[in-house]
């Protein structure tokens, strides 16, 4: 198979590469309360590894799988599967710091040196579905495609070489000593594949196919680990945003009688509230997820991804203007939150308003081009308010991030012939005309 009709085959496997939270389709798990958790989290190793928080988003990927992995220069994703295995922060900041050793190693531009741009939604689909084939798009289909084509380039792309892993693990320390965290929690991390390696290629976690790890390699982090660590200290901070999106994601992936027997052993009151919050509006009871969500908020008046969890369950209990009502209280309160904007414009769409909702769906594609329910929208929007041509490029947009380039190409050629030639959203759609013809 060609590379590229491989890179597609791999894509395809992807059914929506931005899925709704509850949503159990392969892709990305996009919440802003979750998201921005991660985001305190990461910030100081990305910090210490000269990178720019503002340029790396962590991104949680729809798969049970135990596997982490740089998409490109600009996105590290890690699977729901090891966040949940994870039992403290320095875990979790180990994982980041090792994957932002490799992007500030220079690992991840040599692997996608061939890839052409990524600051595209066609380019971001391509390099996310690769990276996903690497850990194995939940996990075996996409890595069986992609891996198991005989091609040479698409191997190296998806490998990491242990001379890589090494360096990774080195940076990787020194980062999170510079960061104030534990260097035992990266430690920690890789002793849960300790012995993996002894398996069959068919029995091991995908993280051991991407990230090979040895014995030797083990007690090399080990020592830098000791070297290294003396005056880490654990911060409640850290803890408290560790548990909150850990309890947020769990609360929506596990069953609500699972959650409601742990939401007691919540770290924090307000932490307990939205995991109850959850797993009641999961058993479709709105008088009792309200009551929970709204002791939450009384806990946190401020925090914008409280207000619109509230909603969110009132937009999913079809209460459309009280839902609109909140989203708005919560974009008050986060102007610049992509999610949130896009929740709002969302409720405006089911509320029958889609003039208004284009505005908040425009400044949230404008912010985060990578979630394909806020360019659903905008384009259910841009067709209710009669710009057909718009509509028709954030559709071919939208199919580029989830990999449908031929379906892409269809709506590119069809807006390329409506508006204005050199205009932005015509050169929006040549951009990812060029992308589909270029994978074909």
């Amino acid at each position: 198979m060609h590379p590229a009709r491989a890179l597609i085959a791999a894509i395809a496997c992807l059914a929506v590469m931005a899925a709704p939270l509850q949503a159990a389709s392969v892709g990305l798990l996009r919440d802003s309360d979750i998201e921005g958790a991660l985001e305190r989290l990461a910030r100081p190793v990305l910090l210490a590894a000269g990178l720019s928080p503002a340029r790396v988003k962590i991104l949680v990927v729809n798969d049970s799988g135990l596997n982490a992995f740089v998409a490109d220069s600009r996105h590290i994703l890690i699977t729901h599967g090891l966040l949940l295995k994870m039992t403290r922060a320095a875990q979790f900041q180990g994982v980041v710091a090792h994957e932002a050793a490799h992007i500030a190693n220079g690992h991840i531009t040599r692997r996608a040196a061939n890839m052409g741009a990524m600051r595209t939604a066609a380019g971001l689909g391509i390099a996310l579905a690769a990276a996903a084939a690497a850990a194995g798009a939940d996990s075996r289909a996409a890595s069986g495609i992609a891996v198991g084509a005989a091609s040479s380039s698409l191997r190296r792309f998806l490998t990491h070489t242990r001379a890589e892993e090494s360096s990774a693990d080195q940076s990787a320390i020194r980062y999170l000593s510079g960061a104030g965290v534990d260097p035992l929690g990266l430690v920690e991390v890789m002793e849960i594949f300790e012995g993996q390696e002894v398996l069959a290629a068919h029995r091991q976690d995908p993280y051991l196919r991407t990230h090979p790890l040895s014995r030797d390699r083990l007690r090399a982090l080990r020592g830098h680990a000791a070297a290294y660590g003396r005056g880490a200290t654990t911060e409640p901070e850290a803890e408290y945003w560790f548990a909150r999106a850990q309890g947020k994601l769990s609360a929506f992936l596990r069953a609500p009688n699972w959650t409601m027997r742990r939401a007691k052993d919540s770290p924090a009151a307000d932490i307990r509230l939205m995991r109850e919050a959850v797993a009641h509006h999961r058993r479709s009871d709105l008088p009792a997820a309200l009551e929970a969500v709204d002791g939450a908020i009384a806990l946190r008046p401020g925090d914008a991804t409280l207000i619109e969890l509230k909603g969110q369950i009132l937009l999913e209990s079809r209460r459309f203007p009280a839902a609109v009502a909140t989203y708005a209280q919560a974009v008050n309160r986060a102007p610049n939150d992509a999610l949130i904007l896009g929740g709002y414009g969302r409720a405006l769409l089911a509320a029958g308003r889609p003039g208004e909702a284009l505005g908040p769906l425009q400044r949230a594609r404008s912010r985060d081009m990578g979630d394909a329910r806020i360019l659903r929208d905008l384009a259910q929007a841009y067709a209710r308010t009669g710009q057909t041509p718009m509509a028709s490029v954030v559709t071919a947009e939208r199919y580029a991030l989830m990999g449908r380039l031929d379906d892409a190409a269809i709506h590119a050629r069809r807006a390329i012939g409506s508006l204005p030639r050199g205009s932005g959203p015509w050169q929006r759609a040549q951009d990812v005309l060029s992308a589909a013809e270029r994978a074909q």
